[in-house]
């Protein structure tokens, strides 16, 4: 592959995965706040789930650039 269809594919595909996070995010938020506990109770589910998504994704996107590196 050359430099520029790989840095391409690799912008397309940090869209799509910051798309799937953010709606499986906001999917998990949904759903936690649909549960009758009061807040106190749904707030650490909701932190620890955004970090989770965001942390995957994160990791997710610092693969990518590093195998952008390496393949240019």
């Amino acid at each position: 592959m050359n430099k520029e269809t790989i840095r391409t594919t690799v912008k397309w595909i940090k869209r799509v995965l910051g798309f799937i996070a953010i709606t499986l995010w906001m999917y998990v938020i949904y759903s936690i706040s649909k549960s009758p506990a009061p807040f106190m109770e749904q707030a650490p589910y909701c932190m620890a789930s955004t970090m989770l998504i965001f942390g995957l994704m994160s990791m997710s996107y610092k693969g990518l650039e590093y195998w952008e590196k390496n393949q240019a």
